[in-house]
């Protein structure tokens, strides 16, 4: 009979980096609930309206036309409703902390605003030429930073398997990614969700730039370095070979004003007298290069 060991599932840690963006959007997904129902305007100033502007959502017309920047960042730390936060927290938790665990704090969160920054440009661009979107669309939420996480985990841990739940079956991560761009190419182009999936676009392509960026930087900064220790080395052995000729040259001037003559070669290496070399057996001392 045939055993078959049992598949052991595990959730991932709530490492340092993580947490801060959990709690980050979490504090703002909640702040927001409670304004939004209590405060007169506070929904119309975050998410805008058909006659007003959004003030921190990403709306392209603004951040083109009126220089509103912030929206760049703000748009990330905001969500339309429970599911959207509730899928971007999952995402930023169950594959954030495996790359953050493997490649630091520092590095995941340079990948999370790497994806973004490049998921806000991607839809301000593509947004204005009206084929995909509109520039007076408001896009909200972290997707972009999640989706540049996807295509890092993916990259990285391709070969780590994933269980689709609900779905009982498991599947490799670079798998689950590919179905993911394939997805996401699909609705853009036929312009489902209009908008918002150029940030998902805009998300992918720079978490695979960041990643493959990384990757060669760190390799050239190998060579760099492996360079620039040979170069140290040389230049410091160098030095001493000519501070050891200095100081035979001095040694011999020394011994020639005390009436004794001795000799060093071009190397600063001591070569003994003929009497000296009969009574060590011809051998040559000195000192050794």
């Amino acid at each position: 009979m045939r055993r078959t060991s049992p598949v052991m599932l595990s959730f991932p840690p709530f490492t340092k980096a993580v947490i801060w963006l959990l709690a980050l959007n979490t504090g703002v997904f909640l702040l927001l609930m409670l304004l939004g129902g209590t405060v007169p305007g506070v929904n119309e100033f975050v998410f805008g309206t058909r006659y007003s502007p959004s003030y921190l959502g990403l709306q392209p017309s603004q951040v083109v036309m009126h220089g509103w920047i912030w929206q760049l960042v703000t748009y990330a730390f905001i969500h339309a409703g429970f599911m959207h936060w509730l899928g971007n927290m999952l995402g930023i938790w169950m594959f954030g902390s495996t790359f953050e665990t493997s490649w630091g704090t520092r590095r995941f969160l340079e990948l999370f605003s790497f994806g973004v920054l490049g998921a806000a440009l991607t839809t301000i661009l593509l947004s204005y030429t009206h084929a995909l979107g509109s520039p007076l669309t408001t896009t909200v939420g972290a997707s972009g930073g999640v989706y540049a996480i996807l295509i890092a985990y993916g990259i990285i841990f391709g070969e780590n398997e994933i269980m689709m739940i609900p779905f009982p079956f498991l599947i490799k991560a670079k798998y689950f990614v590919a179905i993911l761009i394939v997805v996401t190419a699909a609705y853009t182009i036929s312009g489902g969700g209009q908008i918002a999936y150029l940030a998902h676009m805009g998300g992918l392509l720079s978490g695979y730039v960041y990643v493959k960026w990384l990757n060669s930087a760190s390799r050239s900064r190998s060579k760099v370095g492996l360079g620039l220790s040979e170069r140290y080395f040389g230049l410091r052995n160098a030095y001493y070979r000519w501070k050891r000729r200095r100081a035979a040259r001095k040694f011999e001037v020394y011994m020639r004003k005390h009436d004794r003559t001795v000799t060093f070669d071009e190397h600063g290496n001591y070569i003994p007298p003929p009497d000296d070399d009969k009574k060590n057996g011809g051998g040559k001392s000195g000192w050794v290069n």
